[in-house]
């Protein structure tokens, strides 16, 4: 049903696209300009092709991504702009294509590629110029929520990056605290684990390197153990486990403590230990999320990756790996500053997600006209 007052038509009934212009990196010269490819900002130029305002998406590589340009600028040949608004309002057209989901139009081949054919016929209903404008007003006050929130989340994890570089080293002391600190071995500090299944009703975990423990079913689609699962250890919360798999985020493992379930099964292979007596879960938490043991696991890594894409770091090994302990109080006082710091993080993070899920529900409802705006 056609929402009343509005036009039915296609995309090229409201505005028309563009292939942009050939410039290699090489015939750039210096200049004020950007030079907008199909993934944004590419290098600069002294000249323009198309003045403000402008949208540009991506025509060739990457499909999907679309944007509003404010300033002078030069679209790249992997691109398609708007050359005619047609008398539509500019922010809204960016809007309608960004709901559109480009990427759906894409032309399947080694190189995605969008035709802007493909674009123009299709089949859209259009507001009145007012709504159009009323409508994008509202999306850019989200827009406006969302951008905050982002540089809020990147302060936070700026913030929390110094804490832990300087307060798990000792190069900042927390008031109150002057004591010596002391470097040992984990083999000191912890008690490895290698206890065997009881024959309980215990979930099946994995590390994931960027979130930690989950459950094996939830990220393979099913459990990948098969028998194995019988040589599998037992661990229990508070104890921690070593993934000796290397990833973008953890290059030579990681470490993580088991949080979110009372009890898991694990793989053999990862090296599980628990603190003993006198010694601080969140202190520790922290310097293994801070990644502290790299530069002595990447020395302790002589061969690479085996094939089944774990490091050849034996339990012995990661065991000598040594770790500041100062006192305990410290240890509690530093893990609670960066507690605190991980939970801002964390509720940021989903606060950012919230505002764009509202945002993407809010995109639909308004653009299709289910939800009309007073003007």
């Amino acid at each position: 049903m056609v929402p009343e007052g509005w036009q039915v038509g296609v995309v090229l009934d409201f505005f028309k696209l563009q292939r942009g212009f050939d410039l290699t990196k090489a015939e750039a010269r210096d200049g004020p300009i950007p030079v907008y490819s199909s993934s944004g900002i590419s290098y600069f130029h002294d000249t323009m092709r198309v003045a403000p305002p402008g949208i540009v998406t991506g025509r060739k590589g990457a499909v999907g991504p679309v944007y509003f340009v404010e300033t002078p600028f030069w679209p790249h040949d992997t691109t398609l702009w708007v050359t005619d608004f047609k008398k539509s309002n500019p922010k809204f057209v960016w809007y309608f294509l960004q709901w559109m989901d480009l990427s759906r139009l894409g032309e399947a081949s080694s190189v995605p590629t969008l035709n802007r054919n493909n674009v123009h016929r299709q089949k859209c209903v259009f507001p009145p110029l007012p709504e159009q404008k009323k409508i994008a007003e509202i999306l850019s006050t989200w827009d406006k929520a969302i951008e905050t929130t982002e540089k809020r989340l990147a302060n936070a994890e700026a913030q929390k990056q110094s804490l832990m570089q300087q307060l798990l080293t000792g190069k900042r002391r927390l008031k109150g605290f002057s004591g010596p600190w002391l470097h040992k071995p984990l083999a000191e500090i912890s008690t490895r684990i290698q206890r065997k299944t009881d024959g309980g009703d215990h979930p099946i975990l994995t590390i994931s390197s960027t979130i930690g423990f989950v459950r094996q079913d939830q990220k393979y689609r099913r459990y990948m153990a098969g028998k194995s699962v019988e040589n599998y250890i037992l661990l229990r919360q508070g104890e921690f486990a070593y993934n000796k798999g290397n990833s973008k985020t953890f290059e030579f493992g990681c470490v993580f403590d088991l949080n979110e379930f009372p009890t898991g099964l694990v793989p053999h292979v990862y090296v599980c230990f628990r603190l003993r007596e006198g010694l601080s879960r969140r202190f520790f938490k922290a310097l293994f999320a801070a990644d502290y043991l790299r530069p002595q696991l990447g020395r302790l890594v002589n061969t690479g990756v085996r094939n089944n894409g774990l490091l050849n770091i034996s339990p012995s090994q990661f065991l000598t790996t040594q770790v500041p302990v100062p006192a305990y109080a410290e240890q509690e006082a530093i893990g609670a500053v960066l507690e605190e710091a991980t939970a801002l993080e964390v509720k940021l993070k989903s606060d950012l997600e919230l505002l764009r899920l509202e945002k993407s529900a809010l995109m639909q409802q308004l653009l299709s006209g289910k939800r009309r705006v007073v003007i």
